[in-house]
């Protein structure tokens, strides 16, 4: 895989413009929610909704077999028209087990809703493995 940040364009603050992927298999994760095994949402506000995010993304990707580093495209959703929640959030993730997932492409959206009652966040993942 390859991040690169062409000339001309800002420098993200931990993500990069393109990544280029060589894959020759691709695993495309569900929307992980803040929810714990017994589909509740655990938490009622951004960053305890964010580690157990972070907690269902790793789990995920270890069950493919792989690390945060093999992500190729993230999604962060927000509820939250708030730049610094979203900031909030992003930073969060940024300092977790989970951060070299977002060093590739990344998008932060701050969106409306969400699918469960009271959910606040999701993320969506795209790796790659050789």
């Amino acid at each position: 895989m390859q991040r690169f940040n062409p000339p001309g364009l800002h420098r993200p603050d931990g993500y990069a413009h393109i990544t280029v992927s060589s894959a020759s298999r691709m695993i495309h994760f569900a929307g992980q929610c803040p929810l714990d095994v017994d589909d509740k949402i655990v938490g009622d506000d951004f960053l305890t909704q964010t580690d157990q995010v972070i907690a269902n993304c790793l789990a995920v990707l270890d069950a493919a077999g792989v690390k945060p580093d093999a992500v190729v495209r993230s999604v962060v959703y927000v509820v939250s028209t708030d730049s610094g929640e979203l900031a909030d959030v992003w930073h969060r993730l940024m300092r977790s087990p989970l951060a070299p997932a977002f060093t590739s492409a990344s998008t932060l959206l701050g969106v409306a809703a969400l699918g469960y009652r009271g959910q606040l966040i999701e993320v969506d993942l795209t790796a790659e493995t050789a």
